[in-house]
């Protein structure tokens, strides 16, 4: 239940940084731009700005009007604005996908965490085959898992200080270091040799790539960027404070999490047109294999420059796959502490060892356990295929329409007007999308994923 003395955030700024932290992570520079590699640079990127406005910005300010009315975790939020009924379900259904999504997340956090340490070590300047690299590093039987519980560890860190001296202070860190190194990367990648290909690419849109399958993928990534439906930002908003703006911060958050993906693009896409035979659809391998190929083979007449930008690219994956396991980790957390009574530090002990316990077993399904398949998929395929297939964009399209149907259109009035002191003149288009254009799409993209 809703508890008044539950914390909050302890400014403006720190509530923006931490709930962009939450959206920010692994989607934004790995799949965003394997994203616009596969589906034809430019026009892609305007499809999904699109996306991003009348989907994700809507959907995004729902779940924080959920969370900051209830004032509870996302496992009860729902329970405490609509008692007695089964909308419970989309909050706990929530903290599932967030649990889950975190044990195989991970794994592939661990993953960014070595590549950081192959930089730093020099490897990225060595003449070596990278497809080999990869794929002995994640078939490891020790490796995979020893680094995925290190990550799970540091989240656990931030996790047990708290919402204002944790997820805060680190998010204040974290989000301008990792801006800050995206903008250096930039520049960097702009002045390599053959790079204006590749803005090329990014900026020159082609509409005849556009197609229903295009649209369709810039819904889900524009979702799945977001943080939407994983109760992260519900989670979040409850710690808010009764004079945030939440389309201010919605839209904040939006903004950040579109500029990281689209500077991404910016690092990504320049230095790999800048070296000769190399693809911009290398699809998830793009980050992991063509990347150090670029590393080795843009850079070797400078060496140095080579090995200074592939560890601030690696630093920087690893600083946004942190902001988002910590998200992910606070939804959980925060339902154990709050609906079982427990302390915080041990509701945190128990999710860290629950998350570490079943990334284990996805970790080791790229090599000793990969013939342990159900449904023809591996333990780790299986639980992205229900998070991101199944249970996200139904958790998305419900909150969608519990905002837009079944919640008192006082309580939603009075949310994102803050009592009645801001003036929203789009508030009719805001209950529209919700209504209509929300629940449609993501039922587009939910029957899309099932029939890939």
């Amino acid at each position: 239940m809703s508890d008044s003395r539950r914390a909050n955030f302890g400014s403006k700024i720190g509530i923006i940084l931490a709930s962009a932290g939450s959206a920010v992570g692994l989607g934004n520079i790995w799949r965003f731009p394997c994203q616009v590699g596969e589906n034809g640079g430019a026009a892609f990127i305007l499809v999904y700005l699109c996306c991003i406005v009348l989907l994700g910005i809507p959907v995004m300010v729902s779940e924080f009007l959920i969370g900051r009315r209830s004032h509870a975790n996302t496992g009860s939020a729902y329970e405490v604005l609509s008692p007695g009924t089964q909308w419970k379900w989309i909050g706990i259904f929530g903290v599932i996908s967030s649990f889950l999504i975190l044990s195989y997340y991970a794994v592939v956090a661990g993953w960014t965490l070595e590549y950081m340490i192959a930089s730093a070590a020099g490897m990225f300047s060595k003449n070596q085959d990278f497809t080999l690299f990869f794929n002995n590093f994640v078939s490891d039987p020790v490796k995979p898992v020893m680094y995925m519980v290190i990550f799970m560890l540091l989240t656990h860190f931030i996790i047990v200080k708290g919402v204002k001296d944790g997820i805060e202070k680190f998010s204040k860190v974290m989000m301008p270091l990792l801006l800050l190194i995206i903008c250096v990367l930039v520049v960097c990648s702009f002045s390599m040799p053959g790079s204006i290909e590749g803005l090329r690419f990014l900026l020159k849109p082609d509409f005849s790539k556009v197609t229903s399958k295009v649209i369709l993928d810039a819904m889900g990534q524009a979702f799945f960027s977001m943080s939407i439906g994983m109760g992260c930002l519900c989670t979040y908003a409850s710690y808010f404070t009764k004079d945030a703006n939440l389309f201010k911060t919605a839209g904040s958050v939006a903004l950040i999490d579109t500029l990281v993906a689209v500077m991404a693009g910016f690092i990504i896409f320049p230095a790999v047109f800048s070296v000769p035979g190399l693809s911009a659809n290398a699809g998830p391998g793009l980050v992991f294999v063509t990347l150090p190929n670029v590393f080795q083979l843009a850079f070797h007449s400078v060496p140095w420059l080579g090995y200074l930008f592939s560890l601030m690219f690696y630093i920087l994956l690893v600083l946004a796959a942190l902001t988002s396991t910590i998200s992910l980790h606070e939804v959980t957390t925060a339902f154990l502490h709050e609906k079982f009574n427990m302390s915080r530090r041990k509701a945190a002990c128990c999710m860290t060892a629950i998350c570490i316990f079943l990334g284990t077993f996805c970790a080791l399904s790229f090599g000793m356990l990969g013939s342990w398949k159900l449904f023809g998929m591996t333990i780790f395929d299986l639980f992205d295929f229900v998070t991101a297939k199944l249970f996200l964009p139904l958790c998305g399209m419900f909150i969608a329409i519990f905002t837009g149907w079944y919640l008192d259109k006082k309580i939603v009035r009075d949310e994102v007007t803050n009592g009645g002191r801001l003036h929203i003149g789009f508030y009719g288009l805001f209950i529209f999308l919700l209504k209509f254009v929300a629940p449609i799409c993501i039922g587009s993209i939910f029957i899309n994923e099932l029939l890939k």
